[in-house]
């Protein structure tokens, strides 16, 4: 894995959340980096902890208890990033104290992203209300792990504006046990596959850093456009344009350091998830941005490994 090309800073702000001391997570190099393309930095220095929360609000709380399905990013035991969807009736989301979201549902052995939950690993949670269009991000640790539940111990929290999320209303059920086998290994994107991604308004995206003084930071993201915004390449490969949103660079400052990335497309007529794991390149100028309208730069993603699971989550 790639590693943080010039020294972090280590300085943190103080959040008192009870009487404990909670640190805000400072922006990492490759957020800075990324930042200072279009000159946000000079704007965000120094508002981690005016932007970035470290314990949940009472209204982010009721948020995340009326979801029926949730996002979650997680790191294998190779170093690969993966996106899961998770679903459950609603309350199966639930907040036991300011500092905790718990999961109340199963997450396959055959879910790649699986084995990145294990107990005091890094990980990423994405809520969105699809019909409301409202999301907010959870990155922290699992402190607590059974096969029908997962803890999660918050150490960034915040929201993201409603942009780019296509309006849509899911009820999210427990899935079948059948749902949980014979995933399917694919060696490149078949038609059935690629024509999944390439009528898709909507995905989802993981990344990750290591950084020497605070160690692993995951997170996961939406990614939403116009039928068709992400394009398959020839050779497999996927191109999808930046468009302007909050200017945080959490995903693409990841990139900037650890040019990995996890994605996920569903299919919201069947349940069926494709799930990619590979590397990114990002396109900050050239001739190739002016094809998508809107976009202010491209990243290019190259899958290494692709893993189709049929009716993996289940929603009306």
């Amino acid at each position: 894995m790639a590693q943080p090309s010039a020294k972090q800073s280590v300085s943190r702000h103080q959040v008192m959340t009870g009487s404990e001391m909670v640190s805000a997570v400072p922006w990492h190099v490759g957020e800075k980096a990324m930042q200072h393309t279009i000159g946000a930095d000079v704007v965000f220095a120094g508002l981690e902890s005016r932007i970035f929360h470290t314990q949940l609000s009472e209204q982010q709380r009721g948020f995340f208890s009326q979801l029926s399905l949730l996002v979650v990013g997680s790191v294998d035991e190779n170093g690969f990033p993966w996106v899961t969807l998770v679903s459950g009736g609603t309350g199966f989301v639930s907040s036991p104290n300011i500092r905790t979201l718990r999961i109340g549902a199963m997450v396959s052995e055959a879910d790649p992203a699986q084995t990145g939950l294990r107990l005091g690993a890094s990980v990423a949670v994405l809520g969105i209300d699809f019909e409301a269009r409202r999301r907010y991000r959870v990155n922290g640790e699992v402190v607590a792990s059974t096969p029908s539940q997962l803890d999660v111990r918050a150490a960034q929290v915040f929201g993201n504006c409603p942009k780019y999320i296509k309006q849509r209303h899911l009820v999210g059920m427990a899935p079948s046990a059948s749902a949980h086998e014979n995933p399917e290994v694919l060696n490149g994107l078949d038609d059935e596959a690629r024509n999944l991604v390439e009528r898709a308004e909507t995905f989802f995206v993981a990344s990750y850093v290591d950084l020497k003084e605070s160690g692993r930071q995951v997170d996961v993201s939406h990614r939403g456009g116009p039928a068709g915004f992400v394009a398959v390449g020839k050779d497999g490969s996927l191109t999808v344009p930046d468009y302007p949103g909050n200017r945080f660079f959490n995903t693409l400052g990841n990139f900037a350091v650890n040019p990995m990335a996890g994605l996920t497309f569903v299919d919201f007529e069947n349940g069926t998830l494709l799930q990619l794991s590979g590397s990114v390149d990002i396109i900050l100028d050239g001739p190739d941005i002016d094809a998508y309208p809107g976009a202010e730069r491209l990243w290019r993603f190259l899958p290494r490994s692709i893993i189709r699971r049929r009716s993996a989550i289940a929603f009306q």
